[in-house]
């Protein structure tokens, strides 16, 4: 029926929301009906990266299911989202993607980590298609698992290389971050080598467990070097970190991968200590999005729904787990099959392949082992004027032909695994 990733909403009635684990959609009795999987925490540290993907999915499948659903290979489906909180935990992970297979979802999304390989073998005898918001997931023995949205944290060498650009003066860094293989370090490592990559020394860098409470020691003791740049690799603890910057006085730049429920940091600390943070994660009302190319289905009508249904919710996923939704709508409509390995061989077969920021192309078998991860452009955002708004768009894939070197170089330092 036509649909395509920028009309996928319009002229469609908007979302319904459902509390639990499982999200129902607008659906009829009779309909034929495709579930999409999401096995995800919904619960714990690491909620504010999975429950509102799932609202995002809702708020999608129901416009197209509100539209009349979509058309593949000469049948039409309802979309419909079905959600399992693993909490991030592995045992529990594994119990949702059995969860999920035997109530025949097509695709089990995953936010990834530790999560998606204690159940990527199991995937991969039982030919099921797997998507991750981690491309470090990604090894030469799984191919069924592809991250077609977020190439974190590869994406951060754009932020740097922004930064450099407009701040030539800023010359030292430090970095905070946690001390996991599968957030922290590999942000970090990223980070390391896009500050070395344009001249600028990192001074420190701290990993931190998940433990901690108080933040203002950790502050005080990177701020003891004097940087020019303060760097949040993907910390789950941006607001208790910012805060302490805020009442230790600096002055600096302040850089982070993301800046999830920023208003309660500048409830913190105020909108003129925040104005100017980078970071790589925008509104999805802001103005650069809404051109036609951007591969995303009315961003702002989407933004408009999830405020109006969840407001206080937006993070960083709240369009990631929808992106690969969409994607898995249109490679299963190239494929006329709902079925995974079918849906696959389409999304692969695409030399350029469909992304939020535009067309990117299949990448990291010279990183990761397989050429699964999508990388393209990504936004650098900044805070203005208590927003987040973007600023520019760079080339992921350019910095890493360029830079691929100094960014294993940086992994291997920190034991991280590479090819």
């Amino acid at each position: 029926m036509g649909i395509t990733r920028r009309n996928l909403l319009r002229g469609t009635a908007a979302g319904i929301a459902v509390a639990g684990t499982g999200f129902s959609t607008q659906l009829l009795a009779g309909q034929k009906t495709v579930k999409i999987g999401l096995n995800i925490p919904m619960t714990g540290d690491y909620a504010p990266w999975g429950l509102p993907g799932l609202y995002g999915c809702n708020i999608v499948a129901n416009n197209i299911n509100a539209a009349g659903g979509v058309e593949i290979g000469g049948e039409t489906y309802m979309i419909e989202p079905v959600g399992y909180d693993h909490g991030y935990d592995t045992e529990k992970a594994i119990t949702g993607y059995n969860t999920l297979r035997h109530d025949d979802a097509a695709m089990i999304m995953m936010l990834g980590g530790s999560t998606v390989g204690s159940i990527i073998g199991r995937a991969q005898r039982n030919k099921m298609l797997v998507s991750t918001l981690l491309p470090s997931d990604i090894t030469p023995d799984t191919s069924n698992l592809v991250a077609p949205s977020e190439s974190h944290p590869l994406y951060n060498c754009t932020g740097v290389d922004w930064l450099a650009d407009n701040f030539p003066d800023a010359k030292s860094a430090v970095i905070v971050t946690t001390n996991d293989i599968e957030y922290g370090q590999q942000s970090a490592a990223v980070y390391q080598a896009a500050f070395e990559a344009r001249g600028i020394e990192v001074l420190d860098t701290n990993f931190h467990g998940f433990d901690v409470t108080d933040f203002a020691p950790i502050v005080q003791g990177l701020l003891a070097s004097k940087p020019d740049i303060f760097c949040m690799a993907t910390d789950v603890y941006t607001t208790p970190l910012i805060e302490a910057l805020y009442n230790q006085g600096y002055e600096g730049k302040i850089i982070s991968c993301t800046l999830d429920l920023y208003d309660e940091v500048i409830a913190k600390t105020s909108k003129e200590f925040v104005e100017g943070i980078i970071f790589q994660f925008p509104d999805f009302d802001d103005p650069a999005l809404q051109s036609d190319d951007i591969l995303f289905p009315d961003p702002s009508g989407f933004w408009d729904t999830f405020q109006k249904d969840y407001p206080g919710q937006w993070s960083a996923v709240a369009w990631e787990y929808p992106a690969n939704l969409v994607t898995w709508v249109s490679a299963a409509q190239a494929a006329g099959s709902i079925e995974p390995m079918d849906v696959l061989a389409a999304m692969k077969a695409n030399p350029n392949p469909p992304h939020v920021f535009g067309t990117g192309k299949w990448w990291g078998k010279d990183l990761y082992g397989l050429d699964n991860c999508v990388v393209g452009r990504w936004p650098v955002v900044t805070m203005q004027n208590g927003r987040a708004r973007i600023v520019e768009f760079r080339d992921v894939g350019a910095w890493l032909d360029k830079n691929l070197d100094i960014l294993k170089r940086k992994m291997q330092d920190l034991g991280l695994r590479t090819v």
